[in-house]
Order: C-alpha cells, then structure tokens, then sequence
C-alpha cells in the first residue's frame, strides 16, 4: 500500500513537468514512481539528470543487470519489477539471465565481473577488498568503469530506497519474490 500520494502528471510542480513529461512521452505512459518523485522538483530533477548522464555508462545489458542485483538486495519490488522489464524488453536479456542478474551474476565474463563487483559495493557499504578490485579490473574494466558501476549503484539505491519508503502502486508486470528465485 502506498504511503504517499502519487499526483497526477497534470498535477505536479511546474519545475517537475518539463522532465516528467519528457519521460512519459519517452515511456509512453507515467509510472507511478515518477509521478510520485516529482512531487520533490529538486529530488526529481537531481536524479534525472543523474539518470540520464549514466545511462552512457557502460552496456545497457549491464546496467540493467547492475540494477537488478542492487534493487535484489536493498529488497525493492517496485524496482525488481522496472528492471525486470527493461531487461527483457531494452537490453534483450533472456529470463535466466534477468534471474542470475538478480542473483549477482551474468553468463558474460566481463559483465558477470560488474554485477558481482556492484553486489560487493552495496553489501559492504563501499569497503570492497583489494582482492574485489583486482577482479573486476582483470575482467577489463577501467577505474573509470568501476567509477560508472558504483555510481549506477548509487543511483538505484537512491530509487529503491525511495519506493520501499513511499511503496508507490507498481505499474510493470510482477516478479517472482526473491526466496522463490
């Protein structure tokens, strides 16, 4: 259940439209999410240019994998249930893939090293070992990519914690619980 109001789109602050908008018409129609966030114009708007310049990080395949294994562990269903469906219908990942994303894995070798890479961040709150870095740069990623990886790990966590705090109505098809996975 909801514990914010989510406002209509024709409803929300006049600094909140112009993005809103411009996602709605990209999207083609208003999650419940947004239309919630863009009660806080300077929330809103931060995370969306925050948004927009990492959705150059990187793969989409792998940012989409990043944001379900973060979203899999600060335990966010609306954000499961985001991601789940931009990965099979934006980066193209196979149900068995959007699964072991979720588990902190992938079948490619160097996303793989991500996604596992990006679990570690969020689990340890960012004290990751040397042994994790050496991982992840053997893989072939630069320090400007581990660089993109917590920063998407940062970004989705902003998104989960801001839906497990205000829960808002999901509006993308439902994903198996995490104990059934």
């Amino acid at each position: 259940m909801s514990t914010t109001t989510t406002v209509k789109p024709d409803h929300v602050p006049a600094e909140s439209k112009p993005t809103l908008d411009a996602f709605t018409k990209n999207i083609g129609f208003t999650p419940n999410m947004m239309a919630t966030f863009a009660q806080s114009p300077i929330a809103f708007n931060a995370w969306a240019t925050l948004l927009g310049s990492l959705s150059k990080a990187l793969d989409v395949k792998t940012r989409d994998s990043i944001g379900l294994a973060v979203s899999e562990v600060n335990g966010c269903n609306y954000c499961l249930t985001v991601h789940s469906f931009t990965a099979e219908h934006m980066a193209k990942l196979p149900a068995d893939e959007i699964i072991l994303a979720r588990k902190g894995h992938a079948t490619d070798p160097k996303r793989d090293a991500a996604v596992q890479f990006a679990r570690k961040v969020i689990e340890t709150r960012g004290k990751v070992s040397d042994a994790d870095l050496k991982t992840v740069r053997d893989a072939g990623h630069t320090d400007a990519n581990i660089m993109e990886i917590i920063s998407l790990v940062a970004m989705y966590s902003l998104t989960n914690f801001f839906n497990n705090v205000f829960d808002p109505e999901k509006d993308f098809p439902a994903v198996a619980p995490a104990g059934s996975i």
